[in-house]
């Protein structure tokens, strides 16, 4: 079923529509989950994937949801007409709207669990440190994005904007309100030129921003790590990981990047580090290059330590740092996994005609890893958006899917992925310093810490050089002949 929940006629962006899965059953006062859909902050929409298998467990009633991207959802100037997060604001409302009314469709407004996806997954982690968001849910699954993420807050909105105008040829940025303008005038077609997934600096521009307070409701008032060093926020249950290979989605970039990253690594360094001079920058560079690359250039031979540079930059680092962060200001009830099962999927994934030729100097024998999201494919439908074929898919890929989904419906219902007399085994919650962990591979098995040396090595840099986000400076006043 299709809900529109737009109630401003005069709304440009009309875009908020819920679709709500209910089970075929006559039980009522089910738990809810909300799937928040990915595509960086830039593209997707609510049902990109669909719940409906998990739904059919008659277990849970499931939501899932359009909301504004891109210019329309992430511009942030800090005036009164573009204070920033709009989209995050449209997933506060839907929230709103599911606590007035899942009852109605069997749902329990007091028992709601937001999962998301990739920039999904970076929303759901976001949302949990929002005042806005009180009373709107009680468990959180952020699949592959962290709220602490370089590419989940910008670092410096008011700049991004200024960039992305000036690529589209408009001269007068630094005049706010002529800038204001020109993105309020600009056609759908010309803000839509570039999507942003191809920046060295591991940002897409446009996302989540810390607001300056105006006379609007504010979804983010501070940096994300200054909110979970404070340990200022509502703990809730939080089911946290990523898949091992997380990187694979910067892979269709390797031949074109990889002799620009043997000139100059620093540009391939996350924006969200600071430097007292070039030669710092250069120095750090040269030493995490070493430290994934051991002294060797980025060739076809090295592919893998390219794949592991960037599931750290965007993906492992930032959740690790996020947990760390979230134990230590209290948070007692965080499960943390790693997804790795592939069953050579990604190898024959790869060999199909439309990736052969690309990859054909690579050794694929050396690529056995989880892509973005796999996790996530594996517990939704693709709604036939993206086909794999069936000779691909194999018993024991249906066998993890079934796994999966029992451990996430353990989860939404109890606040626990494996509760009290489940036969799967224990898992207890993660420490401070990311163990145990559950590995989901081949074999479902208890870890200890995850990635400590990868995760350690990335704690001493961003403690030394991490730039925290800020809001836009307040707008000038405008003078009477502008008004």
């Amino acid at each position: 079923m299709n809900m529109n929940l737009a109630t401003n006629n005069s709304m440009q962006e009309d875009c908020l529509v819920a679709n709500i899965y209910a089970p075929d059953t006559d039980e009522t006062n089910l738990p809810v989950v909300v799937y928040v859909h990915g595509g960086a902050y830039q593209v997707g929409f609510g049902n990109w994937l669909t719940p409906k298998t998990l739904v059919q467990s008659k277990r849970i009633v499931a939501v899932t949801f359009n909301y504004r991207l891109g210019v329309h959802g992430f511009l942030c100037l800090g005036t009164e007409d573009a204070p920033g997060n709009a989209g995050m604001k449209d997933q506060v409302a839907l929230l709103r709207w599911v606590k007035k009314n899942i009852a109605e469709f069997g749902g329990n407004p007091n028992d709601v669990t937001i999962d998301g996806y990739s920039a999904g997954s970076s929303s759901v982690d976001l949302l949990m440190l929002s005042e806005s968001t009180k009373g709107l849910f009680h468990k959180v699954i952020p699949e592959s994005g962290a709220n602490v993420g370089v590419w989940s807050v910008q670092i410096d909105p008011v700049e991004n904007a200024k960039i992305y105008a000036k690529a589209l040829n408009f001269s007068n940025v630094d005049d706010i309100y002529a800038l204001e303008e020109f993105y309020k005038t600009a056609s759908i077609e010309l803000l839509l030129t570039d999507t942003f997934m191809d920046r060295y600096d591991s940002t897409f521009l446009f996302s989540p921003c810390v607001e300056r307070e105006t006379r609007k409701e504010v979804f983010l008032k501070e940096a994300p790590v200054d909110i979970l060093k404070r340990g200022k926020y509502r703990k809730f249950p939080v089911l946290y990981g990523f898949a091992n290979m997380e990187g694979l989605i910067r892979a269709l970039y390797f031949n074109n990047w990889k002799d620009r990253m043997n000139e100059k690594f620093s540009d391939f360094l996350p924006a969200d580090l600071q430097f007292e001079n070039e030669e710092q920058k250069e120095e750090l560079a040269k030493s995490i290059k070493k430290f994934y690359f051991d002294d060797k250039p980025v060739l076809n031979e090295t592919f893998v330590a390219y794949i592991n540079y960037f599931s750290d930059v965007m993906f492992t680092y930032p959740t690790l740092r996020s947990v760390k962060l979230q134990v230590e200001a209290g948070s007692d009830s965080i499960y943390l996994y790693e997804y790795s099962f592939v069953d050579n999927f990604v190898s024959r994934l790869v060999n199909l005609p439309e990736f052969k030729d690309y990859f054909k100097d690579i050794n694929l024998d050396s690529v056995s890893g989880a892509n973005h999201c796999a996790q996530t494919w594996a517990l939704l439908d693709d709604n036939n958006l993206f086909v794999i074929p069936n000779e691909i898919v194999s018993d024991d890929t249906e066998k993890m899917r079934s796994l999966m989904r029992e451990l996430w419906l353990n989860f939404m219902t109890t606040g626990k992925p494996v509760p009290k007399g489940s036969s799967l085994p224990d898992w207890p919650s993660v420490g401070a310093d990311w163990s145990p962990h559950m590995s989901l591979g081949k074999n479902i098995k208890l870890g200890g810490s995850l990635l400590p040396e990868r995760a350690r090595f990335w704690d001493a840099i961003y403690e030394k050089h991490y730039r925290t986000p800020a809001p836009p400076p307040p707008p000038r006043a405008r003078r009477y002949n502008e008004l």
